[in-house]
């Protein structure tokens, strides 16, 4: 065999032998399933549709928009990231509300109580850079 055939059998052997399933010492893990009902999710609404939704409030009033959606290893409901005030992106700050606070009515997305300078006051959200 040529050094170009070794080698590349050699590469072989070595990607096959990492592709294979990988074992964690101690004991071995479980996953609880649950099952759900494919038919509810049908109604809910897919992450991609939501970001970047306008939010308002009940009187139609514009208070923010939906930059991101957020899930935690230690929280079980989602987070919105809304960017409230500024101008077509500038000036904004974002905050997180839970995402069970928001509501559908309309094809709109609702937060009750809501105004600008009430979101504004939250405290500031920023993105951890580390992703």
């Amino acid at each position: 065999m040529t050094n170009t055939i070794r080698i590349l059998v050699g590469a072989a052997l070595v990607v096959v032998s990492l592709s294979g399933p990988t074992f964690s010492q101690g004991a071995p893990q479980t996953v609880a399933l649950t099952k759900v009902d494919p038919a509810s999710l049908a109604m809910g609404y897919r992450t991609s549709r939501v970001v970047g939704s306008t939010v308002v409030n009940e009187a139609q009033e514009i208070v923010g928009r939906i930059d991101d959606l957020i899930v935690t290893p230690t929280e079980k409901v989602p987070f919105a990231v809304l960017s409230v005030g500024g101008f077509l992106g500038v000036g904004s700050k974002y905050v997180v509300v839970p995402y069970s606070s928001l509501q559908v009515k309309d094809k709109q997305m609702v937060l009750p109580g809501a105004t600008k300078d009430s979101l504004k006051a939250l405290p500031e959200f920023k993105y951890n850079t580390g992703d």
